[in-house]
């Protein structure tokens, strides 16, 4: 059945409390933005919500058909209990989906690119795999056994992800008494932390309850650093979906026997076959941010060409019920490719300039074939862009370069630059 998509609704106030932030950072002269950073975090979001717009419905479907044919409860019409059950239900059940992600290799191989970016702010909320709807499903299905509505199934699952946005954020403090109930920023910021106190903890939703009852809270006391333990070392939005399974099936290959090979997707993620330790507290304070030396006229360029990715996949998500799959389809082909070429780009990948170059004409193309009198504009858009790409070309310091590490401060954050949006 059809249901509002309110993550959807939703993108645009994401923007706006984006900017928001930056805002407020800069009037405190915080440095909480990096720009390839924030690009690839929100790279990551598109990817999943263009993947929902194939597969969200089949995924609904899934529910609706357990709801049909398999329910055990029934509720009287108006009834509010669907509405509690659901949204209690939908908050444990993230709990412990959440928690076997940071415990089971193939759960945390998805979960993974929500934690590596080594910055914390509102556009790492947005930072999520292509996978984790499909890894969250099973927790949620018993639901439609408990005779839970699919729309209001649907709408407790999206209303928990649109709580959780503004709980990723550093310009929040502690905020009293709510502390010992909700999930705030700061019970986040552990989540989010590598230092060896706070790894594994604070998996709630809306509710901490669940982490306070089950053993697995701590209080925000030292400074976070950010990340993960083994840094990704990429602003690639397209290869932070598969980098951590590539991880996994490195960790793999060092085990001689195929039965101890598979069982390590189902171990968890501190097992190192290799028996490496985890860096300590000194060494996470002490570990520069990844970042590479880029020209602002690139990164300018990327900007700009991110913005009608956002906006294409706004309309995409609006329009998936009522667009021809053929339209959906060739989108969704251009966004992941401009996804991997600008994500090449901000890595300084030799390889993503000529990637770059045939996407400006396949777009140009898509732009001339969209409706009559496109071919003026396509035209105008790949040439263009193809100009400003070259003109970026010759300052940039390609591939070879090398990184230029972002210091950490002593509180784990970068020091202040005098503005918001820090870009090297």
């Amino acid at each position: 059945m059809p249901t509002t998509n309110y993550i959807a609704l939703a993108i645009p106030f994401f923007l706006l409390l984006i900017g928001v932030e930056l805002l407020a950072a800069r009037a405190r002269r915080r440095s909480v933005y990096r720009l390839k950073d924030a690009l690839a975090d929100l790279g990551c979001g598109v990817g999943q919500q263009v993947v929902l717009v194939f597969a969200g419905a089949a995924l609904l479907a899934a529910y609706a058909w357990l709801f049909r044919h398999a329910r055990l409860v029934g509720f009287a019409p108006g009834s509010p209990w669907p509405w509690i059950v659901a949204f209690v239900f939908v908050d444990v059940a993230y709990y412990w989906w959440h928690r076997l992600s940071h415990e089971v290799n193939l759960l945390w191989a998805a979960h993974a690119v929500h934690h590596q970016s080594e910055d914390y702010n509102l556009a790492v909320a947005l930072r999520q795999s292509i996978l984790t709807s499909f890894t969250s499903l099973p927790f949620y299905l018993p639901m439609a056994f408990l005779g839970v509505p699919t729309a209001v199934y649907a709408t407790s699952v999206a209303l928990s992800t649109l709580y959780q946005f503004w709980i990723h954020t550093e310009l929040v403090g502690r905020l009293g008494p709510l502390e010992r109930v909700l999930n705030t920023p700061s019970h986040h910021r552990v989540h989010h932390a590598v230092n060896p106190q706070y790894l594994d903890k604070n998996y709630g939703a809306i509710l901490i309850v669940w982490d306070r009852l089950f053993g697995t809270f701590r209080e925000e006391r030292e400074p976070p650093v950010y990340g993960t333990t083994k840094p990704i070392a990429s602003f690639n939005p397209a290869w932070a979906q598969v980098q951590t399974w590539f991880e996994i099936a490195e960790k793999a290959r060092a085990l001689p026997r195929r039965r101890d090979r598979l069982r390590l997707w189902l171990a968890s993620p501190s097992l190192d076959p290799l028996g490496r330790a985890p860096p300590s507290e000194a060494e996470l304070h002490a570990r520069p941010r990844f970042d590479l030396p880029a020209a602002p006229a690139l990164e300018a360029y990327a900007l700009v060409q991110f913005a009608p990715l956002v906006a294409a996949t706004f309309l995409m998500l609006l329009a998936q019920s009522t667009a021809p799959a053929t339209v959906l389809a060739a989108a969704g082909v251009l966004v992941f490719w401009t996804l991997l070429s600008l994500g090449g780009l901000m890595d300084a990948r030799r390889w993503a300039w000529p990637v770059e170059g045939a996407r400006l004409v396949a777009a140009g193309a898509a732009l001339a074939a969209a409706r009559p009198g496109g071919v003026a504009l396509g035209i105008a858009f790949a040439a263009g862009s193809a100009v400003w790409l070259a003109l970026a070309a010759r300052g940039h310091p390609g591939e070879a370069a090398s990184s230029a590490p972002v210091p950490r401060a002593l509180d784990g954050r970068a020091p202040a630059a005098g503005g918001a949006c820090s870009s090297p």
